[in-house]
């Protein structure tokens, strides 16, 4: 417990920030993207890396909690104080962001948005490609806590792939750098990839070196719609084995065409099962022949109807139907369960099968949709809370969604992260010595357990609990 004497020296320490210790300011602090309400004890906001080691320091001393906030768009439960303490806003470390064209990098703070990054890195003419679908919102921080994915990850891969350096304050207190700002680094234990994705757990991010990439010349969209789901993911699998690699390959089930349509109509087939947004990037003339082949394949396995916009207006208007599935579906009811439920690429029509039956089994608004191309299938259950008998159902549903992707070769997270949520599902994936092994590497860095504690690793007896 936090005492007055531990607020009067967390003041003294933070000479260039603000501590926020008012009821009204910390309940802004006690919830994310997912569920559960936590109250800190206190809330630091400051600019200086060393204020935030020195904080710390004393949180280490005092067996105090420390749980590093982006700007909370987490859907695990990932900053979540739930053990109170303190929560350090990291999003006002938002100076930093240079691009250095030549040597192929951006230098920035863990508060900048990663929207930011991709405008920055496209006035060079590159690209830093993660690209999830809150990076207006989200910070680049908690993308890497999370390590964040995103449609272009089938291509390109996740946030961890184009993190090559970081600048991290350790659970003790102490400031280290890892990797570097050359590509190439095999220089002993790779601290950077550990840090990313550890989901706040190991230290805090205060710095972070990305590797871009030159954007590519061109790109070209292609949609297809499906009478069957199942012959959906067999078209994605196709194309996925034919030697053509999209930059994007989304789907949208029947629920997610009715939900956009009766949101904002644009001219989707309400009688699909399934439509495919595929995008293709690279040099102009070599699209053209893997536009046509990706037609084609679509047609082999019974596609009823293909779309090739003609220009970029065209093309923008047919994303915008998978950018809209989210705000579209949580207008049905109020609550919105995220899950990305991740399979192998082959499974993924048996993936949807198991969807569909857990839908009937249980009776719930379940909606799919996602980064099918990569197998990361975002089943989101839309729900009202106030419904208790509602809200058993769709825990049920929830652990079965897991079980299943679990059963099939999958994960439980594709890139949301483990936080609180999906925490009681960890030894399901792992076995009990892979998750062991890992508390190890935990207790090591934080043996006092004071960094994020609660997430990742569930309690004794700990059980999904959403109501």
């Amino acid at each position: 417990m936090m005492t007055s004497n531990h607020i009067d020296e967390i003041k003294k320490i933070v000479k260039s920030g603000r501590v926020l210790t008012d009821e009204s300011d910390r309940f802004s602090y006690s919830f994310d993207g997912s569920f559960g309400t936590f109250l800190p004890d206190a809330v630091i906001q400051t600019k200086s890396t060393e204020e935030l080691a020195q904080l710390v320091k004393l949180a280490n001393r005092e067996q105090i909690p420390v749980y590093p906030r982006g700007q909370s768009t987490s859907l695990s439960g990932g900053p979540l104080p739930v053990k109170g303490g303190m929560v350090f806003d990291l999003s006002v470390m938002d100076d930093l962001l240079e691009i250095h064209g030549e040597d192929l990098v951006a230098v920035v703070s863990p508060g900048i948005l990663t929207a930011n990054i991709h405008k920055a890195a496209e006035q060079k003419g590159l690209m830093y490609p993660p690209d999830p679908s809150s990076s207006h919102v989200s910070t680049i921080g908690g993308n890497m806590a999370e390590n964040s994915g995103g449609p272009r990850g089938l291509k390109y891969g996740v946030t961890k792939d184009y993190v090559i350096g970081l600048e991290v304050i350790t659970p003790e207190g102490e400031i280290i750098k890892t990797g570097g700002s050359t590509v190439k680094n095999v220089t002993g234990y790779d601290l950077t990839k550990l840090i990313v994705g550890s989901e706040g757990t190991l230290g805090i991010i205060t710095k972070a070196v990305l590797r871009l990439i030159p954007k590519p010349q061109g790109s070209e969209t292609i949609m297809a719609v499906f009478n069957s789901l199942i012959d959906a993911g067999s078209a994605i699998s196709k194309i996925l084995s034919s030697g053509i690699l999209p930059s994007k390959m989304e789907l949208m089930d029947k629920a997610s065409i009715a939900a956009v349509e009766n949101y904002e109509p644009l001219g989707l087939p309400l009688n699909a099962e399934a439509i495919i947004l595929i995008e293709l990037d690279g040099h102009p003339l070599a699209l053209k022949d893997e536009v046509k082949q990706a037609a084609d394949l679509c047609d082999s396995v019974g596609a009823r109807e293909i779309r090739i916009p003609q220009n970029a207006e065209e093309r923008a208007e047919i994303w915008k139907a998978r950018k809209l599935v989210s705000p579209a579906i949580a207008r049905i009811k109020p609550t919105k369960i995220s899950e990305d439920a991740t399979v192998p690429r082959s499974k993924i029509p048996q993936m949807c099968m198991r969807l569909q039956e857990i839908r009937d089994k249980y009776d719930v608004h379940l909606v799919v949709f996602g980064h099918a191309g990569d197998g990361n299938l975002h089943p989101n259950i839309i729900c009202d809370k106030s419904d208790k008998e509602e809200m058993r159902r769709v825990e049920q549903a929830v652990a079965e969604i897991f079980t299943a992707a679990i059963e099939l070769g999958g994960t439980l997270s594709g890139e949301h992260g483990i936080g609180l949520m999906k925490a009681p599902f960890m030894e399901m994936e792992l076995g009990a010595i892979g998750l062991d092994m890992m508390k190890r590497i935990k207790e090591s860095w934080d043996p006092n357990n004071i960094m994020n504690p609660g997430k990742i690793f569930p309690e004794p007896g700990q059980k999904l609990e959403l109501s």
